[in-house]
């Protein structure tokens, strides 16, 4: 037997144990040894009922995606378990499957092939495959169905959302909630079953999926093969469901959305692995906070903070400022449906308004967010060195600036960072880390750990003008008004790259953030050898600074939809004084992707990124990029470096010298395979 499985005898009942941390992933062998346990116990006589579960903190997460991914690139076999899990199942012991943590994927699959499951009540179930472009591939669209109904194993596949204790048993999939000790528990139970129940023997309940279908969105393939699969699979012997599911889960796991979700998913556990950050890297205790702006970004990041359990202090100039700022703070609990009411005073009892800088000297990291201006920065910077405590982290949320030249603003550069926040800063995953010159390894670890506390990506990318976004964001815009200037429009350019799957167009998205703070950063910027545009200027000239003044490259009523607005659009087009043509949907989505990409090698020839998964990751987390694509650096590997860089050329850009030297290789590619990651 697998030593990943422990075994066991308690009161007449064979306890298997799964021991393969951190999670109890499903790798080769776990499953056999858990059926050749099985067969252990019903060997034994002195053996009535069986209890499966995990040991550490979870039941099973899920298969290994690696062995998955070696398959696919021919470097192994298809992992096996249909044969394992019908051999437990075959008992004709009774098999009790006790849930904690989590049982997803193929956890799930394995809890769904005992005769019956109980659940600890924070535990949850789930098919979360769909979020990595696949389906369940070892019977779950044969055997859910059959214990929850055609419908509801639908959409449960299709969406791949989780499902607490309680939900699991109201729709069937468990027994019992176990409350306490869930071993104990679990004995007990399985020595009141006389029987065995197989779920593979029990029959469908079938309904329609069209109004299901609805809600799909239709330019992703795995929830709608989800579908086909139970549809399929419902009509058919557990046998035959069995086949026609593997068809389907091997289709997927060839496709290039597959083979983009998984490489986002292995992307993100990616920058967690930061050079020079070892394990023992000392980390900074973090309970205080202070944030010095109550502005819709203080506010925020404010309300993260409090959510990770901190204390915080929220500071502004004058007490109207603060009052408003704590006033929107209140608003945006209060919408929040996911809190109980308790839950969002807890929250707001943790955030205090000041004037000033009272309790400043006992806060583990001060958080400046203030107007985009350096020399603005360079003062709060100065008076937060003098107030705060030797240990105490001094982080700036700039989206472009400096991070060496506001340092230089204290007597501690080795203290001081960038924690670039993406609004809204209490909503969206990503955070953006920035490393100053000085800036020293427990900082930096101290910086990620408080980026997981609070739930978010923590990337930490180099010092330099924009960093890694806004740095790859600002050349896709500028290509974007020069497409309008050519000849487009600001709504055509939108659809397209809506189309393409980004969660917004450009213009939509500089009209939300506001032209007055692209108009800022544009200011401070030294000139990056792109072609200036006329459109930001006289937009902000004019006053439209977007949804916040009801106009910026679109109009706006109360409903804050996007009018388009031909005259303003026609204005900026003559005063841009280029040739008009007709530009077709390929040359705008190639321009304004391809800007990315060819930035992208830059800032890695630079090092300002230390991958081009970290490149990924933020675009996916913090831009909106569909993940589908797997982010720019991925979707250019998709493509072609060849093809790309043969567009780069014919659009007259200067080639990234990267793109140029990978491009030249046949095996030349931004992203190594996933499994590498």
């Amino acid at each position: 037997m697998s030593q990943q499985i422990h075994f066991e005898i308690q009161d007449g009942v064979a306890v298997v144990g799964i021991n393969n941390p951190p999670v109890n992933a499903l790798t080769t062998g776990v499953p056999q040894g858990v059926a050749e346990a099985v067969q252990r116990a019903q060997a034994d006589s002195s053996v009535r009922a069986i209890v499966v579960m995990g040991t550490g903190r979870t039941f099973a997460a899920g298969a290994d995606i690696h062995e998955f991914v070696r398959y696919v690139a021919g470097q192994g076999p298809m992992p096996e378990f249909h044969r394992w899990l019908n051999l437990i199942e075959d008992s004709t012991k009774p098999v009790v499957m006790a849930i904690h943590g989590q049982a997803f994927g193929a956890g799930l699959e394995l809890a769904m092939a005992g005769h019956y499951r109980v659940i600890a009540a924070d535990a949850q179930v789930g098919q979360p495959e769909v979020k990595i472009g696949l389906i369940p591939g070892a019977a779950g669209t044969v055997r859910l169905p059959r214990l929850v109904g055609a419908l509801n194993a639908a959409e449960m596949c299709a969406f791949g959302e989780p499902l607490s204790a309680s939900d699991a048993l109201a729709a069937g999939i468990v027994d019992r909630v176990i409350e306490g000790d869930l071993l104990a528990g679990a004995v007990a139970f399985a020595l009141q079953q006389t029987s065995v129940r197989r779920t593979r023997e029990l029959p469908v309940v079938t309904a329609p999926f069209a109004e299901l279908r609805k809600k799909v969105r239709k330019h992703l393939d795995a929830p709608l093969a989800a579908l086909e699969a139970i549809e399929k699979t419902s009509a058919l012997s557990f046998d035959e469901g069995c086949k026609a599911e593997a068809e389907i889960f091997v289709r997927l796991m060839h496709g290039d959305q597959c083979k983009s979700l998984i490489h986002a998913f292995f992307a993100e556990r990616a920058v967690a692995k930061v050079p020079g950050i070892e394990k023992d890297t000392p980390v900074y205790p973090i309970r205080d906070a202070a944030v010095i702006g109550a502005g819709t970004m203080g506010g925020g990041i404010a309300m993260a903070l409090a959510n990770a359990g901190l204390h915080v202090r929220l500071k502004d100039t004058d007490q109207a400022a603060v009052d408003r700022g704590l006033a929107t703070i209140r608003k945006n609990y209060e919408r929040s449906k996911s809190l109980t009411q308790a839950q969002r005073e807890d929250r707001l009892s943790r955030i205090t308004g000041q004037t000033d800088d009272a309790g400043f000297a006992q806060a583990d990291i001060l958080i400046e967010a203030v107007f985009e201006s350096l020399e603005l920065k360079k003062q709060v910077f100065a008076g937060m060195d003098r107030v705060a405590k030797p240990e105490c982290l001094l982080a700036t949320n700039t989206s472009t600036l400096d991070i060496d030249q506001i340092a230089s603003a204290t007597k501690r550069p080795h203290m001081v960072l960038g924690t670039h926040f993406f609004s809204p800063a209490s909503v969206m995953r990503l955070l953006e880390i920035v490393r100053g010159r000085e800036t020293s390894q427990p900082a930096i670890a101290t910086a990620m750990a408080l980026a997981k506390a609070m739930k978010k990506v923590g990337v930490v990318v180099g010092n330099g003008f924009g960093f890694v976004g806004n740095r790859l964001f600002i050349s896709y815009m500028n290509e974007a008004e020069l497409l309008v200037e050519e000849g487009a429009s600001p709504e055509q350019v939108d659809r397209v790259l809506t189309e393409f799957g980004m969660a917004m167009g450009p213009f939509g998205v500089a009209d939300l953030s506001g032209l007055d703070v692209f108009m800022a950063i544009r200011s401070e910027r030294a000139h990056a050898g792109e072609r200036e545009t006329v459109g930001l200027p006289m937009l902000h000239e004019l006053g439209r600074y977007g949804q916040k003044t009801s106009a910026g490259w679109f109009k706006y009523g109360e409903d804050r939809k996007p009018i388009p607005d031909p005259g303003i659009v026609a204005q900026i087009q003559q005063a841009a004084g280029r040739a008009q043509r007709v530009i077709s949907d390929e040359e705008i989505r190639d321009r304004c992707l391809f800007a990315l990409v060819n930035e992208g090698a830059r800032i890695l020839d630079e090092g300002i990124a230390t991958r081009a998964s970290d490149i990924d990751v933020v675009y996916l987390t913090g831009y909106g990029f569909p993940a589908h694509r797997g982010g720019p650096m991925f979707y250019a590997d998709t493509v072609g470096l060849t093809h790309v860089l043969a567009r780069v050329r014919e659009f007259g850009w200067e080639p990234a010298g990267l793109l140029e030297k990978l491009a030249a290789n046949s095996d030349g590619s931004f992203t190594p395979h996933a499994a590498s990651t």
